[in-house]
């Protein structure tokens, strides 16, 4: 089993023009064209059976036809290969924490923000009150965090500075989870502030930026089981994440963690 912690997936009708528009704003490639069927047809090639879908809200008033799409994929099925939607939240939403709670009650395990498309800075109050009602439902929270490539409007929004803010804030939150590896090219804060804290830190879009005696570092010091692999496709392509990652001379058991067993445990997943 491989599981990819960190994806996105477009509704069939905007796909092509919403990866069109990131990926010049980013000045990324794509690996595949933003579709549940791109998204599987990369799993298969890669040997990875199930992908998490996070979907970003830009808007608050985005939450219901965003969640309908959401549901319609974790409904969906595929022949030897999975995709699980998470849900999204936006902080300028008035209702936020209720639809959190909505989340919850409709089955969805987890939620995704994105302080940077979000405008709003990860220690903001509104994104506490999100984050405390994701804690006490038992909700996974996945946040973009560090450099986006594609947000050129100024200061980065989530850095481990004000991660650890809110993990104070919140009494700590162990469900949640910081992609690009704590902080697309803030490794350096990430080692001093974050490692070794009970929160999760997943590989999208870092590995190929990263230097191998980076990354084993931050593993190192963090704990081999708060690593989740990812890929944040479809800007990256997961078979050759795959190899950037076994490349890295990790130890069998702790490549099995950071590839499935940490994930599969965290989603719930009874076989691991």
């Amino acid at each position: 089993m491989i599981i990819d912690f960190h994806t996105h997936i477009f509704p069939d009708k905007i796909a092509e023009s919403t990866v069109r528009a990131i990926e010049e704003g980013a000045k990324t490639p794509r690996h595949s064209d933003g579709t549940a069927a791109g998204l599987i047809a990369s799993m298969e090639r890669a040997g990875v059976t199930l992908a998490v879908n996070h979907p970003v809200l830009t808007r608050a008033r985005q939450f219901d036809h965003i969640t309908a799409f959401a549901e319609e994929v974790n409904a969906r099925e595929y022949p030897g290969a999975r995709i699980l939607s998470f849900g999204g939240v936006h902080p300028a939403d008035p209702e936020a924490p209720d639809h959190v709670d909505e989340l919850a009650d409709r089955g969805f395990l987890g939620l995704k923000i994105h302080p940077d498309y979000q405008n709003t800075f990860f220690d903001d109050e509104a994104y506490i009150r999100i984050l405390t009602r994701a804690k006490a439902r038992g909700l996974i929270t996945l946040t973009h965090a560090g450099v986006d490539a594609a947000y050129v409007r100024g200061e980065v929004h989530c850095t481990p500075e004000r991660v650890v803010r809110v993990l104070d804030a919140l009494g700590g939150y162990d469900r949640l989870v910081l992609a690009h590896i704590g902080g697309e090219q803030m490794s350096s804060e990430v080692l001093a502030l974050l490692a070794g804290k009970e929160i999760y830190l997943d590989t999208a879009y870092s590995l190929h930026e990263m230097s191998a005696e980076r990354f084993c570092e931050i593993v190192e010091r963090h704990g081999d089981e708060r690593i989740l692999f990812a890929t944040d496709s479809p800007w990256r392509d997961p078979a050759e994440e795959l190899e950037k990652l076994r490349r890295m001379d990790l130890p069998a058991a702790a490549l099995d963690n950071i590839l499935y067993r940490n994930a599969a445990k965290l989603l719930g997943l009874v076989t691991i």
